[in-house]
């Protein structure tokens, strides 16, 4: 019984953390071990707790959105592990196999042909309006055919590749563990824009309500309708007891190249009455059973644990162990998170670990068999010898450098000053950056604006001459044109990503002097903010040498006027970057196709990196080094009418 109660604290604190707080506290295999466990001393005792887990589904909703009960409960699935249990739940029925997409679960409601509203499943009881966040996915169309009142649901996901490129924009501290916990976070803002700004999808997966249509008893049927309507449905096929098998391991192949985070799959009765007839438990719909890959674990010795200092100081512990084969692939490194997750396992070199990927892609290390408990936590940075303390956070104890002028906090501090999002300064690489800090060119961000009197050395450099360095200069000249919102995530206050640097701007209306003037306890009431925001924006604003910096930095800065700067916002093409190779047919030559980029906001430069949108050509399959540049990086190549379909489809100038 004493176990039954522990288990339950364990598992509702873990529930509140995924859905209330967008963060994971233990990783789904753990949490599915430990549910297990509970599942099975209920059975043995016959016995169910007050607020046991396996009684409710999801958590309470807390938000500040409008809470809506669900006409019908959304429950959560029965799940298995074993492909015998998928074979005799179908038995002579003909069933459907999708994915489990691991987003967060939305219904749509639509009267008159026009979608009315938008709810989160919450805790399958009350979810939330979540409708104004809807209306700007990607995929979801507003208006359809069908005039009667429509009900369905499905997931919202955030690719992988968008997932990426969102992290590496926010701060650590601010960004997601996995795709489902920043698309959980993006859908349940109360503003748009932000939801806007990350491409979330919409993949219906069932059809709740839609009268005076006849499916023929058939769920396929249902969500062939609804792609017909123009919703974008989860991929899915028919299966049968003779079948599933082979479905199943169909599925398994794509789960490494999937651009979406899946944590199983989902096989449902195709007959709709049958379904029906079934009813559910009070925790479970008997129609449907989820399906997940039992685990592929490997055993191996832990080598060694590095730790990566960020431009923060914060130092992150990657493990180290001697090479395994998992899902297909050989890894041989797996993040531990932080301190508290190494003093949890209680690692030490030499440990017999189990390792896995979460999810078949993540390596994770499972288990230590060993526990030799003996990793030290080390006392100095690597990078720079400076001093180290654990620090307590949110989420447990990390490790940080305590040495401001570390290079490996001055290095990334100042990639991410000239970063797109930041002040979008071409020609300084991180490698060039590094270069120009141990010369001493640089020592600290307002230094870059004064690299002209370094020119006769800079040009000298290896990988420089004339070009490149009036090019650099050219770039950094028109960086001291910049939005506010831009430049205060350029100084990289901790936890300020470029949402809250423009929420920032937009409530005390694009005035740095106001913003820092302002208090915490103003601060904290910015729409979107908190406390551990508002404090560290605070904190900045009056630390002498981060004022002493900014002062500097003000002699060469001018802000946009914030009417100019959303004019250039709203441009079609604004922020993005192409690059112009071959012959072209549409346009007279590629000065004039330049030009009608950057008229749209756009910028076009002559070499193809990692920033740019996509490379120009209409011979698509040659060997150019520009062609092979771009396929190298994953660029997309598109020929002119491609170009033109996609990105110029607007009136024209």
């Amino acid at each position: 019984m004493e176990r039954m109660k522990e288990l339950i604290v364990l598992l509702n604190k873990a529930a509140y953390a995924y859905y209330q707080e967008d963060k994971e506290i233990m990783s789904d295999h753990e949490y599915d071990i430990l549910y297990d466990e509970l599942l099975e001393l209920e059975k043995d005792t016959n016995t169910i707790l007050a607020n046991s887990p396996t009684q409710k589904v999801g958590y309470t909703v807390m938000s500040n959105l409008t809470k809506i009960k669900h006409e019908v409960p959304i429950l959560s699935l029965d799940k298995t592990k074993e492909i015998e249990k998928l074979k005799s739940f179908l038995e002579e029925q003909k069933g459907i196999l999708s994915w489990k997409l691991d987003g967060l679960t939305i219904v749509l409601t639509y009267q008159k042909g026009e979608l009315v509203q938008a709810v989160t499943r919450g805790n399958g009881t009350v979810g939330e309006d979540v409708t104004h966040n809807a209306k700007v996915f990607q995929n979801i169309p507003l208006k359809i055919p069908y005039q009667n009142e429509l009900v369905i649901r499905g997931e919202g996901i955030i690719p992988f590749s968008e997932f990426k490129k969102i992290n590496d924009s926010l701060e650590e501290g601010e960004s997601y563990k996995n795709p489902r916990n920043l698309c959980s976070g993006s859908v349940r803002q109360l503003n748009s824009e932000i939801a806007a700004k990350r491409k979330i999808f919409f993949y219906a997966f069932t059809l709740a309500k839609a009268e005076g249509i006849n499916f023929k008893d058939s769920k396929i049927k249902q969500l062939e309708w609804l792609s017909q309507m123009g919703f974008t449905v989860v991929e899915h096929y028919e299966v049968t007891e003779n079948t599933v098998e082979e479905i199943v391991q169909k599925f398994q192949k794509s789960v490494e190249k999937n651009n979406f985070a899946s944590d199983g799959l989902v096989l449902t009765y195709d007959s709709i009455s049958y379904s029906d007839g079934l009813g559910t438990t009070s925790k479970f719909p008997k129609d449907s059973i989820a399906f997940k890959w039992a685990d592929e674990m490997a055993e191996t010795t832990l080598l060694n644990v590095i730790w990566n200092t960020s431009r923060t100081g914060l130092m992150n512990p990657i493990a180290v162990f001697e090479p395994v084969e998992l899902e297909g692939s050989t890894v041989s490194r797996a993040s531990v998170h932080n301190v508290s997750m190494i003093e949890k396992l209680k690692l030490g070199i030499g440990d017999k670990i189990k390792v896995y990927k979460a999810n078949m892609i993540i390596p994770q290390i499972a288990e230590n068999l060993t526990q030799k408990n003996d990793i030290e936590i080390p006392k100095h940075c690597f990078v720079c010898g400076g001093e180290t303390e654990v620090r307590a956070l949110k989420d447990g104890k990390a490790l940080y450098c305590t040495n401001p002028n570390c290079q490996a906090q001055r290095i990334r501090s100042l990639c991410h000053f000239v970063s797109r999002d930041a002040m979008n300064i071409e020609g300084l690489s991180e490698e060039t950056l590094k270069k120009f800090v141990e010369k001493e060119f640089i020592k600290d961000y307002t230094d870059i604006f004064c690299l002209e009197q370094y020119q006769d050395n800079i040009k000298s450099m290896e990988g420089f001459g004339k070009r490149s360095y009036e090019k650099l200069i050219e770039s950094i000249q028109k960086s001291k044109i910049v939005a506010l919102p831009n430049f205060i995530y350029a100084l990289g206050i901790n936890h300020v990503g470029l949402s809250n640097a423009k929420l920032l701007c937009k409530n005390f209306k694009y005035d740095l002097e106001e913003i820092k003037k302002a208090k915490e306890e103003e601060l904290v009431e910015i729409e979107g903010f908190g406390e551990i925001i508002a404090h560290s924006i605070y904190q900045y604003f009056h630390h002498e040498k981060d004022m002493e910096l900014l002062g500097r930095a003000l002699q060469y800065i001018t802000f946009m006027e914030p009417e100019e700067m959303e004019e250039e916002e709203k441009l079609h093409l604004h922020q993005l970057s192409f690059v112009i190779t071959g012959d072209l047919k549409q346009f007279a030559n590629r000065k004039e196709l330049q030009q009608k980029i950057e008229y749209l906001g756009g910028k076009v430069t002559n070499s193809v990196t990692k920033k740019t949108t996509c490379l120009i050509n209409n011979d698509t399959t040659s060997n150019s080094s520009k062609n092979k540049k771009a396929k190298e990086l994953n660029i997309p190549i598109l020929d002119e009418n491609e170009f033109v379909e996609k990105y110029l489809s607007i009136p024209e100038m």
